[in-house]
């Protein structure tokens, strides 16, 4: 599974990758592209509008951006920043569980599972998600044996 969007923002979600990522990661004179972009530090930016839950969610979306890339540790990475935004924007947890998940850290990727449907107990996926972690792992335990 891809990681989940992050819930519709009024603006969509141009508006986030123009509007809110270019304060996050200011470009440099050259111009250089969007996913070259995705590599800079972040934080660095001079734009003093923007709503911690703007951030959380460009974060999100800059993770899923990063995990289509497969760039599992950054993509991990944005989705952290965007918990640390916003601990109550349960997307973030879910989509952080999913890389934890492929990438076989099943642990961790059940306490994600668990913090989303503590947050938002109709949260399917994530229900699914924890399942199927537990599955995953006990499988793996019993081939370890």
């Amino acid at each position: 599974r891809a990681p989940l969007p992050a819930s519709h923002h009024p603006h969509g979600k141009e508006f986030l990758l123009k509007s809110i990522l270019p304060c996050l990661i200011p470009l440099c004179p050259c111009k250089r592209s969007f996913s070259s972009s995705l590599t800079a530090p972040l934080g660095t930016g001079k734009c003093s509008n923007v709503s911690k839950g703007d951030l959380a969610t460009a974060l999100n979306e800059r993770g899923q951006v990063r995990y289509l890339r497969v760039e599992f540790a950054a993509a991990v990475q944005d989705f952290t920043a965007a918990i640390e935004c916003q601990p109550g924007f349960e997307v973030p947890y879910y989509n952080r569980g999913l890389v934890r998940y492929r990438l076989g850290d099943f642990d961790e990727a059940m306490k994600d599972f668990r913090k989303v449907l503590e947050l938002n107990p109709q949260f399917e996926d994530a229900a699914l998600s924890l399942k199927q972690a537990i599955l995953d792992k006990e499988e793996k335990q019993k081939n370890v044996e």
